[in-house]
């Protein structure tokens, strides 16, 4: 009887062993399964790096565009007033020119009736006096 309860303790603590490795999992990596994790775990930390690089030049392209945008905005509001000015000045020119040919059909003078203006008054020429003629050096012969 002592056999049989040597054997009963025995497969006792078998199956306690078994079923305490099986909760708490295997320690044991092979070599070459630790050095494929390890690997993996190189490229997941360089992943992060440039994923951090990535959003940070994301950033800083989002605020230009946001700067160009406004810049864009304000660009095209200031088109819009030029614009506008621009067509203003058109009409108060076209008006201007109308005013300026109905006065020009007004105003035509008549053919007899040009006076010539008070300010610019022909002066009469001035009489000349005659040249008076110099002797010419007498030549020296020598």
């Amino acid at each position: 009887m002592t056999r049989t309860m040597m054997v009963r303790n025995l497969v006792g603590v078998a199956a306690i062993t078994i079923f305490s490795v099986g909760l708490s999992g295997c320690d044991y990596w092979p070599p070459a399964l630790q050095t494929e994790i390890e690997q993996l775990r190189s490229e997941l930390q360089s992943v992060k790096v440039e994923k951090a690089q990535l959003e940070d030049q994301l950033a800083s392209i989002l605020k230009v565009k946001d700067d160009l945008q406004t810049q864009v905005d304000d660009l095209s509001r200031a088109n819009r007033e030029k614009s506008s000015m621009m067509n203003s000045m058109q009409n108060n020119l076209a008006a201007a020119q109308g005013r300026l040919a109905k006065s020009a059909k007004f105003a035509t003078p008549k053919a007899g009736a040009v006076k010539p203006s008070a300010k610019v008054q022909q002066k009469a020429p001035a009489k000349k006096k005659a040249p008076v003629k110099k002797k010419a050096p007498a030549k020296s012969a020598g």
